[in-house]
């Protein structure tokens, strides 16, 4: 909105000028998106207990958990809310990207809420049953699938519906161009062709996947904010790049016209986050619930697949990855056991992983800070894939 007031007065205001520079709006995104949550999120904090909104904490799990139990959720809502206003004030509003990246983080936040005001209401830890969950889930993610499929391959939303209808007339048997392709890091040339179908998929497994991996690993104060603050400040150094031609040339990734403007998203994000883990630290004031957790996972999947970054989405989230992985080998060794010898048995102390490690003896602070470190390391890594090659 303001870039849209600045190009309308910038000739007679010259200053205004400086609105035309992403990198500018970035900047203020961030500190627009992070005064929103330390503005009102105290006031967000004193309406979410006022209204008894306090979280259902597991009784099979850490005993030092129990203290928490009546804490505040939903607090999501705060950095949604942060993200949302900043990123209509800073944005370009006619970027296709951002629309479609908002509807994904508002879609997801919308699945969460309902989730969580079943759990406050009801006072199950469990919230929506897990086939809801994931119907209206791939939903979402399935739309955006599609979309992106075409979109990212045409420069402009009216070549994106002439690539969709060419795809139809020739029978759903259509390729797409290579910056449609899974690019390998660290290779200059080395990428491998979707196809339509095969864009699809991924693009759906990577959205709901992130989601769901963000949500699992939200279990410890501060744990996955940070990790998604940093992760999708790296995504937004990733988006600038693409959406410029001549960094996309340089660094031998694609050039996806209108990318860059995601910066502008990311940055809110970053802000956003910031602002919570004020309240979220150790011992938090209140916590994101779904309605963060699946929103801000969404966000970091739907990006990477825009800026043609899934794989090192998977790198600089592998602590996502790997608490996602923790639940799934407990539950499937727990039911193979139990299929083979009629007593389940777990591999770890408990799921996920970041409760195995407070079993084993481990601080909460210890855990939360020591998967900072881990995360912050992978996302250099991740990040030197630009040049590595």
């Amino acid at each position: 909105m303001l870039l849209w007031l600045a190009q309308h007065f910038q000739d007679e205001i010259g200053p205004m000028r400086i609105f035309n520079f992403i990198t500018f709006r970035a900047v203020f995104a961030t500190m627009t998106a992070l005064v929103i949550g330390w503005v009102f999120g105290p006031m967000v904090i004193r309406m979410l207990t006022r209204l008894k909104v306090g979280q259902a904490v597991r009784t099979d799990g850490p005993q030092t958990h129990l203290i928490k139990s009546g804490t505040p959720t939903m607090g999501g809502a705060l950095i949604l809310l942060s993200i949302g206003i900043s990123t209509l004030l800073w944005t370009d509003l006619e970027n296709r990207f951002i629309w479609v990246v908002l509807i994904v983080t508002l879609g997801f936040g919308a699945v969460g809420w309902v989730d969580d005001y079943r759990k406050v209401v009801y006072k199950d830890p469990k919230g929506m049953s897990s086939k809801e969950k994931y119907f209206w889930q791939s939903v979402i993610g399935l739309f955006a699938a599609v979309y992106l499929a075409f979109s990212v391959s045409a420069p402009s939303n009216a070549q994106f519906l002439d690539l969709f209808l060419a795809w139809i007339e020739s029978g759903f048997s259509m390729d797409l161009p290579p910056k449609a392709d899974l690019i390998v890091p660290f290779f200059k040339t080395i990428s491998y062709p979707l196809g339509v179908w095969g864009f699809i998929a991924l693009t759906y497994f990577v959205i709901v996947g992130t989601s769901n991996a963000v949500n699992l690993t939200d279990g410890l104060d501060g744990l996955a904010i940070m990790p998604t603050v940093m992760v999708g400040t790296a995504l937004g150094l990733f988006a600038y790049l693409t959406g410029s031609a001549t960094y996309a040339k340089y660094l031998f990734i694609p050039h996806i016209p209108g990318a860059g403007e995601l910066l502008i998203f990311c940055g809110a994000m970053a802000g956003a986050g910031l602002a919570f883990l004020w309240f979220n630290a150790h011992p938090a004031q209140v916590f994101m619930g779904d309605v963060g957790a699946l929103a801000l996972g969404g966000a970091l999947g739907t990006i990477a697949v825009i800026v043609r970054q899934e794989v090192v989405l998977f790198i600089m989230g592998g602590v996502f990855v790997v608490e996602t992985l923790s639940v799934m080998l407990q539950v499937g060794y727990f039911k193979y056991t139990k299929w083979r010898t009629g007593t389940g048995r777990r591999i770890l102390l408990m799921a996920p992983l970041h409760h195995h490690y407070e079993q084993k003896g481990w601080k909460e602070t210890q855990v939360v800070v020591r998967f900072w470190i881990i995360t912050m390391m992978l996302v250099l890594f991740g990040l030197s894939t630009l040049k590595l090659r």
